[in-house]
């Protein structure tokens, strides 16, 4: 027993010393591979930023090719330990190897395939303040499989790309500018008109930091409804949209309340409601 044991250890120990020099080739091609990947993944990724001007973009491709890159190492080490045969069945039976990653796999697929359409189509860039559903946040990042989202709470949402493109998606801040608007309801008097009240409004808005009057974004205002000597006054203003929470939802609180002491100083009666 103990001569058999020496045998197969034996036969072991030469099959380890035969395949010992492949096995150093395919980890130094295999590391080779991945130092490559990394290096060309960094050079792609500065050269597409540089003249794609989009980062979600960039980054995708970027993380493409590299991934592309090392299953590219990968194969090859396989060859060089004597695995050609796998590596050429994998590779002759890509169809049927297609056909059923594609079914285990079907939601990874899809969501990859719905990344590549969203990186190219680009219905949003990083820091752009979007709604999906009843999501809303600005853009961290397109990945291989989600987009992530950061909430103004703070919450990091990892949406399936496959969403993302499936699901009505509003974009507030692609445009630059954003159009807001809040309701005056004003008692103006027997001694005055709506269109006082409105000229009033007017020129506080329009003094107003943050608010944009540069054609066609410019600042204007409805009557929707009066009686007697009361008027409801829709007001519309425009602001950059680049920090959406920020900067428009602030300055569209900060004018609801300094429009309604303004109307106050006027001699307006102080029941003016601000909505």
């Amino acid at each position: 027993m103990l001569q058999d044991l020496q045998r197969v250890l034996h036969s072991y120990w030469e099959s380890f010393l035969y395949i010992a020099p492949k096995l150093l080739i395919a980890l130094v091609v295999l590391s080779l591979a991945l130092a490559v990947a990394k290096r060309f993944s960094l050079l792609l990724s500065s050269r597409l930023e540089g003249k794609a001007h989009d980062p979600l973009l960039a980054d995708f491709l970027t993380n493409v090719a590299k991934w592309g890159m090392i299953l590219a190492g990968v194969l090859l080490a396989m060859q060089v330990i004597g695995l050609s045969g796998v590596v050429s069945g994998v590779l002759g039976a890509a169809g049927l190897t297609a056909f059923v990653v594609g079914f285990a796999l079907k939601d990874i697929a899809e969501n990859f395939l719905a990344g590549m359409v969203l990186a190219f189509n680009r219905p949003f860039h990083i820091h752009d303040t979007v709604q999906i559903r009843d999501m809303l946040g600005q853009v961290e990042a397109l990945n291989l499989r989600t987009t992530v989202i950061k909430t103004f709470e703070g919450k990091h949402i990892f949406l399936p790309n496959a969403v993302v493109l499936r699901e009505p998606l509003i974009n507030f801040t692609r445009n630059d500018y954003i159009r807001q608007d809040f309701l005056v309801s004003v008692d103006y008097g027997d001694q005055k008109t709506p269109d006082q009240v409105i000229d009033k409004i007017l020129q506080y808005v329009n003094s107003t930091e943050g608010v944009e009057s540069v054609p066609p974004y410019i600042s204007y205002i409805t009557l929707e409804k009066s009686a007697g000597t009361t008027a409801d006054l829709r007001v519309y203003f425009w602001a950059k949209s680049e920090d959406y929470r920020r900067h428009v939802l602030v300055l569209k609180s900060k004018l609801m309340q300094g429009t309604k002491a303004m109307l106050i100083d006027a001699g307006y009666p102080p029941t003016t409601t601000i909505s």
